[in-house]
Order: C-alpha cells, then structure tokens, then sequence
C-alpha cells in the first residue's frame, strides 16, 4: 500500500509542476571549427542541410578516406534508418557522390 502512495504523490507533484506552463530553455551550443569541404557539387548543398543539422562537419574526417562508395552509400542510409535523419531519399544519391569525392577515395590526387 505504501508504494501506491507513493505512486500517487509522484503522480500529483508531476501534474503541480506541470501546472504552471512550459519552462522555456535555452543552450548555447559551442562554435564548430570544422565545416564540410565546400565544393560545386549538388550534395554539398544537400550535405549542409542534412548532415550537420545533427552532427559535427569533423565527423566526416574521422571516415577512412579510402572509404569507397558503397562504404559512403552504407553510412547515409544508416543515418536515415537508424538515427531517423530526415534526409529525402531523392537526396540521398547526391549526398553519397558529395561524400565519395570530397572525403571518400574518389577524391581528386
């Protein structure tokens, strides 16, 4: 009987702090040094908008740059699948080839 009191009370005081509206909060998030390699391609732009809405630019030099496009391939379409990045399949090509020639082994000698 004591744990349902105490449900009860958890219960209550949840619905009391509730009561008094949305406490708005705001982060400072620090400066990213790294940005994606700019380049002429479309998935640079589609990169931008996809990609490091969620993380760092640095993330994509931790990649192997020997890194094929099938490797590239493999990596865009895990972020959507399991990290749910709200990339448009449409995209999707663009952001590989933009991966596979600034940070993967197709990159320019």
């Amino acid at each position: 009987m004591r744990a349902k009191s105490l449900v009860v009370a958890t219960i209550a005081a949840s619905a009391v702090s509730f009561s008094a509206g949305p406490v708005a909060k705001t982060i400072q998030l620090p400066s990213d040094p790294v940005q994606l390699k700019e380049s002429s391609l479309p998935g640079y732009a589609k990169a931008r908008a996809n990609c490091v809405a969620c993380h760092s630019a640095e993330y994509m030099l931790y990649q192997p740059p020997s890194a094929a496009r099938p490797y590239w391939d493999a990596m865009v379409k895990r972020m959507k699948a399991v990290f749910k990045a709200p990339i448009d399949d449409a995209d999707m090509p663009d952001i590989v080839d933009y991966l596979a020639k600034t940070y993967g082994n197709e990159q320019p000698k």
